[in-house]
């Protein structure tokens, strides 16, 4: 078949490009909108994320400031600071960034976020509105995926959808959002029988399971759209997904490379929320 490997450069400058002139026109008007990252402790791979947002940010015009805590805070002083910026007029979206460290409970912090200021769409509030299909901020990994298998062509409404992984912050939420578009979709996980099986009877694959490589052709449907999620470190060094790419590449439809699709719509998506969330209360 030939190959469609999905060009998310392209993608993501395609949906900014929109953000930004949305943001100056407001900006016009007087209002920026914002949003505040909480960042508490040294991990490494949370400080490229929150790297990432703060210049992505910056990218489309939006007021963006990073909180930096030290790894021994205490869960009261960051229940503080988010008290603090719920109440902040100039802050539109909170984030605080995952994982936390152990002592701190991390449920405990999402659900102290105002409903209208969680732009990771992680507070139950959020997450119930969007299992019963009411308007809400929704969660940014998913509703990425769902954007790049729209902009790929490939309608949805009537598909077969098979989710690999079944996550709170992806599997769950990504099928949801795919049973909003009208798929019939089945969620694959590590107690799935036959699951080859499954996967070779869907026209649309997400995989999300944090196994390097474990999707190779025999799960694939040939021209099926595949999403991989994953994005895991090798011994060497490299990063690949939870797809054998160059294995599915020429069986595949639309493809996700590893890196750069799914990570770099995660975040264009909370910059979406971002604004969201500010209009909506501006009103």
């Amino acid at each position: 078949m030939a190959q469609q490997i999905i060009n998310g450069k392209q993608l993501v400058q395609d949906i900014r490009g929109g953000l930004k002139e949305e943001v100056d026109r407001l900006a016009a008007e007087g209002f920026r909108p914002g949003l505040a990252v909480v960042l508490v402790g040294d991990d490494p791979a949370s400080g490229v994320y929150v790297r990432n947002k703060a210049k992505a940010c910056e990218q489309v015009g939006i007021y963006s400031e990073v909180h930096r805590l030290p790894a021994e805070t205490s869960q009261a002083e960051l229940l503080a600071l988010v008290d603090k910026l719920n109440r902040d007029a100039n802050i539109h979206g909170i984030l605080v960034q995952l994982p936390l460290p152990k002592h701190i409970s991390e449920d405990a912090v999402i659900d102290a976020i105002a409903v209208e200021k969680d732009v990771d769409g992680f507070h139950p509030i959020n997450v119930g509105n969007l299992s019963i299909g009411k308007p809400g901020l929704l969660p940014c990994t998913p509703a990425g995926i769902i954007e790049i298998i729209k902009r790929t062509g490939v309608p949805i409404s009537g598909k077969r959808a098979v989710v690999i992984g079944r996550s709170n912050i992806v599997g769950k939420p990504v099928a949801m959002l795919l049973l909003r578009e009208n798929a019939t979709v089945t969620v694959c996980h590590s107690r799935t029988e036959n699951m080859k099986e499954l996967c070779r009877e869907a026209d649309i694959l997400v995989v999300a399971i944090g196994k390097p490589k474990f999707v190779t052709k025999e799960f694939v449907k040939p021209g099926a759209v595949v999403v991989d999620v994953g994005i895991n470190r090798l011994d060497d060094g490299t990063l690949v997904g939870d797809v054998d790419f160059d294995d599915v590449v020429d069986i595949a439809g639309p493809i996700t490379p590893v890196p750069g699709v799914v990570g770099p719509m995660t975040i264009t998506m909370l910059l979406q929320n971002t604004v969201q969330a500010a209009k909506a209360l501006r009103r």
